[in-house]
């Protein structure tokens, strides 16, 4: 067996691949638990789940559930068993065998930048989607000047971009304090001497230095304004703030999503929160522009995926299609909200924690805290 026989796949082919709909059989080698949490999606893609250890003495017993004349990945958790078990494949006589380089690992961290559209000045307002873990963050471009709203952990990608653009990076600004992946805001406004942005109400606890995120505090970047207005918009936290840019753009951090809406429980303050929550669904953005398009901190499915990739809606759509915004009795809300929630995020405690400025862990550990997929919303399962 040689390396030749199998080619690896990275994370952008594959992010490609599912954001183009294009057929791929996926064979999961990772433990059955695992997959049942969290697993690779996508419109054309087609996956079975068959651990490795079951494969250890061969993959002949597996080989008619394997396709001919098609694609096929094999992932893993890290590389290694995926790798062991596609040049098996391959030398069983099936081509085209891949392996997901860096495993679902890598899968988490991909950052895949898409163009949501052009400013009033020139500019221009970025979404980089998380598409292995569901979380998404924004960059505004102005005239040679940036802003970042939940920015990932994975900074390098953000300055990257931003020298790409010409720009420098500004501002970094958080909508919350997030509990389901830890946060690259504070790291990257030290990285680039921008400014980090805050919710006061989020951070009570924070051992660190910000701005505070409060209305009445427009943010401008580039020489001609954008407005970067915040709203404050607790539920999913007390401290919950959106922004709207441009007069076009609702940010709305993990408030509201394409086909569900925030949870309130992440700090423990589910029952407290429930009518902060209704009170910015129901009126705070009734209240808003009916055109604004809606572009959240989160998705969680690929259906919520649109052309090229981009997670959008115009606010008046979802007033209309958002099950979330269309419980009309209190009593119903609060149960949907406080009740047969979905599990809640991998180490969130320890995430919050982090997020913080309490805890320190390593690149590693921050790695194995994320894996899984987002639990922000109300209905995802």
């Amino acid at each position: 067996m040689t390396d030749t026989m199998i080619t690896k796949m990275t994370a952008k082919e594959l992010t490609r691949m599912v954001l183009d709909k294009q057929d791929l059989f996926i064979l999961d080698v990772r433990n059955e638990t695992d997959f049942k949490d969290w697993k690779i999606e996508g419109d054309s893609i087609e996956i079975i789940n068959i651990p490795y250890f079951e494969l250890l003495e061969g993959v002949d017993d597996i080989l008619p559930r394997i396709p001919i004349g098609k694609k096929i990945l094999v992932v893993c958790a890290k590389e290694g068993s995926s790798k062991f078990v596609a040049e098996q494949l391959a030398e069983a006589g099936r081509g085209d065998v891949f392996y997901l380089e860096g495993g679902m690992k890598s899968w988490s961290e991909y950052l895949e930048p898409v163009k949501i559209g052009d400013l009033k000045d020139g500019g221009e307002l970025y979404q980089f989607v998380r598409i292995g873990k569901g979380c998404l963050s924004y960059m505004a471009v102005s005239n040679g000047e940036a802003a970042v709203v939940d920015a990932l952990r994975m900074t390098d990608v953000f300055e990257q971009f931003a020298k790409e653009k010409g720009a420098v990076i500004k501002h970094t600004l958080d909508t919350h304090l997030h509990a389901d992946h830890i946060s690259g805001g504070r790291k990257l406004a030290e990285t680039t001497g921008a400014t980090y942005w805050l919710p006061p109400k989020d951070a009570e606890e924070v051992t660190f230095g910000y701005e505070r995120l409060e209305e009445g505090r427009d943010i401008t970047v580039g020489n001609t304004t954008i407005r970067i207005q915040p709203v404050y918009s607790p539920g999913h936290t007390i401290g919950s703030t959106s922004f709207i840019i441009d007069d076009l753009y609702l940010l709305t951090g993990d408030i509201l999503f394409i086909e569900s809406i925030g949870r309130p429980d992440l700090a423990g303050q589910a029952e407290d929160w429930v009518s902060d929550l209704r009170e910015t669904l129901y009126n705070r953005y009734k209240s808003l522009s009916e055109n604004l398009l809606v572009l959240p901190a989160h998705f969680g499915k690929v259906t919520e995926l649109g052309e090229g990739g981009r997670v959008m809606a115009k606010l008046s759509d979802l007033y209309l299609s958002n099950p979330g915004l269309n419980i009309a009795e209190e009593t119903e809300f609060r149960r949907t909200v406080t009740e047969n929630l979905p599990p809640q995020p991998n180490a969130y405690q320890q995430i919050r924690q982090t997020n913080m400025g309490k805890i320190n862990p390593s690149e590693d550990e921050q790695r194995d805290m994320e894996i899984g997929p987002n639990r922000c919303a109300v209905h995802d399962k």
